[in-house]
């Protein structure tokens, strides 16, 4: 039965994903931390696990098709992502539990209030 639980998980963060470019960081690690009573740590790195193949081909590729995809910006910032994945990782499995999900939960909130008021 659970397995099927994580086949919705991803088609609903797939779905989010797609619409508005969140998924892993918003919908499924709270979503592991709270429904699965997955750590901190175990959400962040099966949400890493996730995201590899499946978002960036497909999500991308219909972006592409519409001309909205800067391959340049895409290509840097995919480099940059790929070491401060290793850096943020490294720190992450080394802080308590309790800390990260306040750094994340901060992280979220500060994002969201910041988007809801800017003109």
């Amino acid at each position: 039965m659970q397995i099927i639980y994580f086949l919705i998980l991803g088609l609903f963060a797939g779905s989010i994903g797609g619409l508005v470019g969140l998924g892993g960081g918003v919908i499924i690690v709270p979503t592991l931390i709270y429904l699965f009573g997955f750590s901190q740590q175990s959400a962040q790195g099966t949400s890493l696990a996730v995201l590899l193949p499946p978002v960036g081909l497909l999500a991308a590729v219909v972006y592409y098709q519409k001309g909205f995809v800067d391959l340049k910006a895409a290509l840097f910032i995919g480099l940059g992502v790929f070491v401060g994945s290793l850096i943020g990782s490294k720190i992450a499995l080394n802080l308590p539990t309790l800390i990260l999900q306040r750094i994340f939960g901060v992280l979220l909130i500060s994002l969201g209030i910041s988007m809801f008021f800017k003109k």
